[in-house]
């Protein structure tokens, strides 16, 4: 590009009941690439279906650049360069911003109640909070979790209401070890689900060398199974275990 201003045109919903999330965003797009945008507002129904008529359009809105028609929200992103997600593509990002939010929360209640960033305390809280949040998502649609949890579980697998049962199980076990309460009853269970699913997940990736999602942030991600996965249920072990040999059942 050279030193002229550069200049768009963008035509984008806004009538008094809706404005168009994707038009507000090509707008703010368009801008931050240091586009001057020459806004037009679609305020009705039938000035929306005279311009879809009009450019031979599905969908507003419609970026116009040097007169000649770009196209939506992603088609814009596109033209100026930048990373488009792929819908069908893995990523870590659930578990990571997952762990990181509830390490946070287990270092801050650690610092207001013993005057310390780090303790065994706040590994603790850290380990049942993410248990926490982890069933959370796991109970926003347990039918979703179950269709892929049942892929590689071992017990799922052989009994299928077990992958109805462990999202209430591992939430129950995470919500008790905050507290630190009823340990003759969050220690066995976590114990379990944490054994079963290292069991399951060590087969399922390194042995069998399947590649499947993990059902470990419910049913609606993209997270592949495999390390992290594994993590997650021997943290699950390693806490139960350490309640029991520091704390005790009871």
């Amino acid at each position: 590009m050279t030193s002229e201003t550069k200049k768009a045109v963008l035509y984008r919903m806004m009538t008094p009941d809706h404005q168009c999330p994707f038009g507000l965003k090509t707008l703010d797009l368009l801008r931050r690439s240091g586009y001057e945008v020459e806004d037009h507002h679609l305020a009705s129904r039938e000035e929306i279906d005279a311009f879809k008529k009009q450019h031979d359009v599905k969908t507003t809105p419609q970026t116009f650049v040097n007169e000649k028609r770009i196209g939506g929200y992603e088609d814009v992103r596109n033209y100026l360069g930048k990373p488009l997600k792929d819908p069908n593509a893995t990523s870590y990002r659930p578990v990571a911003a997952l762990f990181a939010m509830t390490a946070l929360s287990a270092f801050t209640l650690n610092y207001g109640f013993n005057d310390s960033w780090i303790s065994m305390q706040a590994v603790e809280w850290f380990i049942a909070l993410s248990m926490v949040v982890l069933a959370l998502l796991k109970l926003q649609d347990v039918e979703s979790f179950s269709n892929m949890f049942v892929n590689y579980d071992l017990v799922a697998r052989k009994w299928v209401p077990y992958s109805y049962i462990y999202p209430y199980a591992e939430g129950l076990a995470g919500v008790l070890m905050v507290g630190g309460l009823l340990n003759w009853l969050s220690i066995p269970i976590a114990l379990f689900i944490g054994t079963v699913g290292a069991f399951s997940v060590f087969k399922a990736v390194y042995i069998d060398k399947r590649e499947l999602k993990c059902a470990c942030v419910g049913g609606a991600n993209k997270v592949p199974l495999g390390f992290v996965s594994l993590t997650e249920n021997l943290m699950m072990m390693a806490m139960a275990l350490w309640m029991w040999f520091n704390h005790g059942w009871f």
